[in-house]
């Protein structure tokens, strides 16, 4: 048994040890030199080394020796989703009077009023989101990028090197707080003076810290951070933003000095000013600032639209530009047959990143803006955007060399065919670029998940092993891997099993992994929702997709060319041959009234609050929508209805109160 007496100086030593680093790496206030921590820290590495014994809040757990095989998935307790941006006045003006009306319409049929408007802003960093899960004992048991928003990936041993990271904090309910990692300036300037290959901005820095399989290679580039908000929290519920941030603080976390109140567009825009003068002093890097309203009642009220939540938004600040020769045009082929030109440029500095090529859109582009090779271009970067030509600079026009549209493909020879303002090659079968593109977008996580196989591989199996369509892809045999480079039993193995395992997929994945013009992940899912078979969907008419809430002509159009064109139908064919069965996974529903119906809820109700109407409609198999429209099939009123059941009564919406809801149902 191990001597209680070196347990009791463990914890004395680690309760002292992570109070020097708060103060060290949060309040920038260190209490001790470095030479008498490190004694210390030795101390307690000598006591774990006899004792055998590593306690959880540990500080030598910040430094593994561990290089990971790959990232593993984390699904976050609540989703992180991305904020709606704005980059003008006009718009932070527009959204705050949508506010404002908001509250004004609530508390005219409300008793429980809502107080005066209050927004929080902050700064918005340039680094990559990390959520860390704490346990019932406030125990850092999970550290995840932010992903998909709904799944990320596992980098808890990454982000214990992060001193601003509490390994413990002292809460008795799960919880998930998230804000970003990010590299100082100095730690990349520190970490360049040796760094075999030196990092080209702090946001590649944080990111590729973040995201490295090799623990020592993370630690050694001194990440920080910057917490600012709690996505789960199974505890006490927070009353206000200024309540949660206090939290945060109160718990260690490392939180930026920067927050204000406002309540005007005026006192806003002010901020919004300090805060892009001191832009450029500040040790890390920003990109704007984020305003979210103080209120969390009026934030759950408010609600969310499909992508971002309605009760805060990013103010973009304007993107930085700079002027270089243009040296050359080069052409690229994308994953539709569409070829687009790039520029290339005289490398040039521009915002913390050597920036050597831009996007040139279109040929209509090059031309509206009087784009010549050989001329001084002005380029715009914004964020992690490609960097784009903006335009000219007029005195150097006439040295230039108008650029001309190749006529055929750069990669396969092809003529290429032009579509309103874009080139396409119709070599879908072997022009390279086109078919490595596709498979790798047919394999990826959100498609058909074939885990294992990236860019490189698709090259590989192109070139050598003549693979030319996806249906190829379900003919490979292990032996025709263990000849290619890099290819070892083990690989080649997990691969085809990878490939043969992707065949059992989502119906919603594999909509999306065909690659149809228009229709991302959330589009293909809605669609799989409505069909639930992929018969029903290649056999689907026209007003049946555009019933679909968010799909409209454009791409109900998309789809219906899609799967009408021969060589599509071929190909899906040949999958099914090949074993590709999709399917669809739904909760069985009886029938009743409101299944499969458009819903809308307006007023206060006796019996429900608003999340638990929501569920409980959801469970008939209802959809509900925050808006009234000609596709809403039934009001439901409660009292003190607002503007939504004026619109219902104008479109001839049918409208039924709480009790008749009760009866139908």
């Amino acid at each position: 048994m191990v001597d209680d007496i070196k347990i009791d100086l463990m914890k004395k030593l680690i309760e002292e040890l992570n109070k020097y680093s708060y103060e060290y790496y949060v309040l920038d206030n260190p209490s001790i030199s470095d030479k008498e921590y490190d004694k210390k820290y030795d101390q307690l590495l000598k006591l774990e080394e006899e004792s055998k014994i590593v306690l959880s809040n540990s500080p030598t757990q910040r430094i593994g020796d561990a290089i990971l095989p790959e990232f593993n998935k984390y699904t976050h307790k609540a989703p992180l989703l991305s904020l709606d941006k704005a980059q003008s006045m006009e718009k932070l003006k527009e959204w705050h009077n949508k506010n404002l009306k908001f509250i004004e319409e609530y508390n005219l049929n409300h008793d429980d009023k809502l107080p005066p408007i209050s927004y929080i802003v902050t700064k918005k960093f340039d680094g990559l989101t990390i959520n860390c899960t704490y346990n019932e004992k406030g125990v850092l048991i999970k550290a995840a990028t932010r992903g998909t928003g709904i799944v990320g990936e596992d980098v808890t041993l990454q982000a214990k090197t992060i001193m601003g990271v509490p390994l413990k904090i002292e809460h008795n309910h799960t919880i998930e707080v998230h804000g970003e990692a990010i590299m100082t300036k100095k730690a990349f300037q520190e970490y360049n003076k040796s760094a075999e290959v030196p990092l080209k901005n702090l946001r590649n820095g944080a990111a590729g810290a973040l995201r490295n399989l090799n623990i020592k290679e993370t630690y050694k580039r001194k990440l920080s951070s910057f917490f600012y908000d709690i996505s789960y929290n199974e505890g006490e519920q927070f009353k206000t933003y200024i309540e949660m941030m206090n939290f945060i603080i109160e718990k260690g976390f490392m939180v930026d000095d920067y927050i204000k109140v406002c309540s005007t567009i005026e006192e806003i825009k002010k901020e919004i000013e300090y805060v892009e003068g001191i832009r450029n002093d500040l040790n890390y890097e920003i990109d704007g600032i984020v305003i979210a309203i103080n209120h969390i009642k009026t934030r759950e009220l408010l609600g969310y639209t499909v992508k971002f939540p309605k009760w805060a938004i990013a103010y973009k600040f304007e993107a930085q530009e700079i002027t270089t020769n243009l040296l050359e045009v080069e052409w690229n082929v994308g994953r539709s047959g569409r070829v687009t030109p790039t520029a290339i440029l005289e490398p040039v500095e521009l915002g913390g990143v050597t920036v050597k090529r831009a996007t040139l859109n279109n040929m209509d582009d090059i031309e509206r803006k009087g784009v010549k090779i050989g001329c001084k271009v002005f380029v715009r970067r914004s964020n992690d955007v490609i960097p784009e030509i903006m335009g000219v600079v007029e005195e150097t026009i006439k040295q230039g060399k108008i650029i001309k549209a190749p006529t055929v493909c750069p990669y396969c020879g092809s003529e290429l065919v032009k579509e309103g303002v874009h080139y396409f090659c119709e070599n879908t079968l072997s022009c390279k670029p086109q078919m490595i593109k596709s498979l790798v977008h047919f394999a990826s996580r959100e498609a058909m998940n074939i885990e294992g196989f990236n860019e490189k591989t698709a090259e590989q199996l192109f070139e050598k092993l003549n693979i030319k369509s996806i249906a190829d892809l379900y003919r490979i045999q292990k032996e025709d891997l263990l000849g290619l480079e890099r290819f070892g039993e083990k690989k080649a193995s997990n691969l085809i099993k990878a490939i043969e395992k992707s065949k059992n997929c989502k119906l919603d994945s594999f909509i999306f992994a065909l690659g149809i013009p228009n229709v991302g992940k959330k589009t293909a899912k809605d669609v799989a929702d409505k069909f639930k078979s992929l018969d029903k969907v290649r056999n689907a008419n026209f007003d049946e997709l555009i019933s679909i809430s968010d799909i409209g002509e454009v791409v109900a159009k998309s789809i219906l060319d899609f799967f009408t064109e021969e060589k599509i139908k071929s190909s899906i064919n040949e999958l099914m041959s090949l074993g590709i069965t999709p399917y669809f996974n739904e909760n069985i529903i009886s029938e009743n009234e409101f299944k499969e119906k458009t819903i809308v809820v307006t007023g206060s109700l006796k019996s429900y609050s608003r999340s638990e109407i929501k569920s409980k409609l959801e469970s008939l198999g209802a959809k509900v929508s925050s808006s009234v429209s000609k596709k809403t099939d039934y009001i439901i009123v409660g009292e003190n209805p607002g503007s939504k059941y004026d619109k219902a009564l104008q479109l001839g919406i049918k409208i039924i109160n709480e009790d008749e809801f009760e009866k139908l149902s």
